[in-house]
């Protein structure tokens, strides 16, 4: 019996300025992502659940490049983990991201200037979950690069003044890009589901979702925070 043909899943834009673009890494796109996030996570600043300032831990584990962020702050060195200067944000990523701005929104102007100096890589375990939030450390209303690798997620996406409704939530497969900008740049978002064995095994990933979000800081100085 032949398998049935997957639902496509069209681009869309769910809020002004937030654009899903499902299935935008391609296989191999998703396993050089893969391998790399492997490298990153052994350091120099190995990948770590971060401390809350209330003492608790976040459920995923967290590495950065170019800039290190702890609550609520970046520094060039990981100072609540090991002190140790982050890995550079590789040229090759920081086109990705810049592609991936040309590919959500239509203007060919808007990946102009783009430069992600930041990256979160979070990978998250069955169980994980990320709280809504907003990206506002950073001194630039710059968009936000979310890439997809692994089990699928809910991802909800909700409105800049408050943790609550309206929101939309968008389940998020391996190889989708998210991207949030213009009146959605500092919207709340969060994970509340991740769902387990969904991924695609060919990525090298045998189960979990790795997020890497880009993001532009408008931080210069080299010991800035």
């Amino acid at each position: 019996m032949r398998s049935p043909l997957p639902i496509p899943r069209p681009r869309r834009e769910v809020a002004p300025g937030a654009v899903h673009v499902p299935g935008w890494l391609d296989l191999d796109a998703q396993r050089r992502l893969v391998v790399a996030c492997r490298g990153w996570a052994r350091g120099p600043v190995p990948m770590r659940r971060t401390e809350l300032p209330g003492g608790g831990r976040m459920s995923v584990s967290t590495v950065c490049l170019g800039w290190h962020w702890s609550p609520y702050r970046y520094t060039r060195t990981a100072v609540d983990v090991n002190d140790a200067p982050v890995a550079p944000v590789p040229a090759w990523l920081a086109d990705l991201g810049r592609r991936a701005v040309a590919a959500a929104y239509p203007d060919p102007r808007a990946a102009d200037g783009y430069d992600p100096d930041t990256v979160l890589i979070n990978f998250y375990t069955g169980d994980a979950r990320m709280g809504m939030h907003q990206d506002k450390d950073e001194r630039t209303d710059a968009p936000i690069v979310s890439l997809s690798v692994g089990d699928a997620c809910t991802f909800r996406f909700g409105n800049p003044r408050n943790r609550g409704r309206p929101y939309t939530d968008v389940r998020l497969e391996s190889g989708d890009l998210f991207v949030f900008g213009g009146p959605s740049r500092f919207a709340y978002h969060g994970v509340p589901r991740v769902f387990p064995s969904t991924g695609d095994r060919r990525t090298g990933l045998p189960g979990g979702r790795l997020n890497l979000t880009m993001r532009t800081t408008g931080l210069d100085a080299p010991g800035g925070s």
